[in-house]
């Protein structure tokens, strides 16, 4: 029930358009991304220094389960076969806890690693802590990280459809510009 109602807080506070407003703090492109140490739908923990020398998108969302969230997950799974071929490691991020991830994941069959904020100190460091009426949630926003842990390109108007394909291309071109 406690999740029903966060939901439609949460469905609530998008509508009146307060998807949190623009970015003021967070990594831009060209800083070093936040730490970050988090476990996974699986209760492993994954840190991005032990992801050092890959390419990485960490894409924070608002809710498992809610459309839009849906609709970003399943599209990165989609393209996740191209991503990695590209040399992508993928990250999902949101507030809710490792079962929530675990649900989520098997229920979209998700084959990357949900991380859980529970605590919402990633999403701070990384500047898509939102909150309204008492309900938190990270913004959704996608930060592609090179294999030296620097922000390479940030997404901040994301598209739940677009933004696997729109990150694929980023990927490629900017690997093709250090060749």
């Amino acid at each position: 029930m406690a999740s029903l109602i966060q939901s439609v807080a949460l469905a609530a506070a998008f509508a009146l358009g307060s998807a949190g407003g623009p970015p003021v703090s967070g990594p831009q492109v060209g800083a070093m991304a936040p730490p970050l140490r988090l476990q996974d739908q699986h209760g492993t923990w994954h840190t991005l220094e032990a992801e050092r020398g890959k390419w990485l998108v960490v894409y924070f969302y608002p809710k498992d389960f809610t459309p839009g969230c849906t609709t970003q997950v399943c599209a990165f799974r989609d393209d996740i076969v191209a991503l990695r071929k590209a040399g992508a490691k993928v990250f999902g991020v949101s507030l809710d806890d490792v079962q929530s991830h675990a649900e989520f994941a098997a229920k979209y069959q998700v084959p990357f690693a949900l991380l859980s904020d529970a605590q919402g100190s990633v999403a701070r460091a990384w500047g898509v802590y939102a909150e309204r009426a008492g309900v938190a949630w990270a913004r959704r926003e996608t930060f592609l990280i090179d294999p030296q842990g620097r922000v390479a390109r940030r997404y901040v108007d994301v598209d739940p459809q677009e933004n696997a394909r729109q990150v694929l291309a980023d990927l490629d071109a900017l690997r093709q510009a250090a060749q």
